[in-house]
């Protein structure tokens, strides 16, 4: 059995992007919104600027005490992030995560931007539907106001 490839991986197959004006409270509300971990920072029509991770937005914005609805994206953004084409295996993938020190690849085929593979994409599909109980499970407890 072939090694699967990182769009066949991909778990959310849809661009999450913002303006690099928008604020770093609309690019949070929109990962939440969407369940990602990161946002595509990009200009009309097509040209990728930049990610937000969850990572900027602990180490960029609340580390460094930054209003997030008064701090723009491109402040905070990692410039020029690395993309992989769709058909790269995901052990490749996971390599340049691993060297590079990140965990989101922004996948590029055909000329337009697929979506994002991240480091969760690379687990095991059953690793991957068990965290994502846990963080459901972790949602509820925290409505209920404990």
């Amino acid at each position: 059995m072939s090694e699967r490839t990182v769009f066949q991986s991909m778990s959310h197959k849809h661009v999450v992007r913002v303006g690099p004006d928008a604020s770093v409270y609309e690019a949070a509300c929109m990962m939440t919104r969407a369940s990602c971990g990161s946002v595509l920072v990009m200009e009309p029509p097509d040209k990728l600027l930049g990610i937000l991770t969850e990572r900027d937005l602990m180490t960029r914005v609340l580390a460094r005490a930054l209003d997030p609805a008064h701090t723009p994206v491109r402040e905070v953004m990692t410039p020029q992030p690395i993309c992989v084409r769709p058909e790269l295996p995901v052990s490749e993938a996971v390599l340049i995560m691993l060297e590079r020190g990140f965990r989101h690849l922004p996948v590029v085929g055909g000329g337009r931007i697929l979506g994002v593979f991240s480091a969760r994409d690379a687990l095991p599909r059953e690793v991957g539907a068990a965290m994502g109980l846990a963080e459901f499970n972790e949602q509820v407890n925290d409505v209920g106001g404990g």
